[in-house]
């Protein structure tokens, strides 16, 4: 299934992302909230082990259930949808190789080939509870993002560095 109404924002951790699918989000749009961030907040509430850092398998599994089901519930959708990350993120994520599930996934659901990547941004980039990695981390994500879309059949747009609202306008100019 193709939805070339599905747009995609991937990127390392603390690059904007979130920030403009929240704005986008307060301007009507429709807008898929991260699913990675959900998984390892519940595991860690739950004391399990399906977190990258200790079991990077469960949490590519885990997320990948729930970015299937994302895509799934919204396939009659013909409006804009703007997801924050894909099943493409799970792709070699961690340096944990693709289930056959992600692999068959990504093959049959697939978004508009236009996906924006969001560069890896030090003057807003912090840490948290659920992202701990540290800043040499992100730019090596970038760079793999930049390698890995193309050989998935995606057109990698790189968002500049701007302000939320300047972002959201250079996205929907190209939606």
């Amino acid at each position: 299934m193709h939805k070339p109404n599905f747009f995609v924002f991937t990127g390392g951790g603390g690059t904007g992302k979130t920030a403009v699918i929240e704005h986008l989000r307060a301007a009507g749009e429709l807008t898929v909230a991260e699913n990675i961030r959900a998984v390892i907040r519940e595991q860690v509430d739950a004391g399990a082990r399906g977190v990258p850092w200790l079991d990077a398998k469960a949490c590519r599994d885990l997320t990948t259930e729930r970015d299937i089901a994302d895509f799934d519930r919204l396939a009659g959708e013909t409006d804009r949808v703007f997801f924050d990350r894909g099943l493409m993120d799970m792709y070699g994520a961690n340096g944990v190789p693709p289930s056959a599930e992600l692999i068959e996934a990504i093959r049959t659901r697939r978004y508009n080939t236009r996906v924006f990547v969001f560069p890896p941004w030090q003057e807003i980039y912090g840490t948290d509870t659920e992202r701990w990695e540290d800043w040499s981390r992100m730019e090596a994500v970038f760079d793999q993002i930049l390698r890995t879309l193309p050989e998935l059949g995606y057109e990698p747009v790189v968002v500049p560095k701007a302000s939320v609202e300047e972002r959201a306008a250079f996205v929907l100019a190209r939606t």
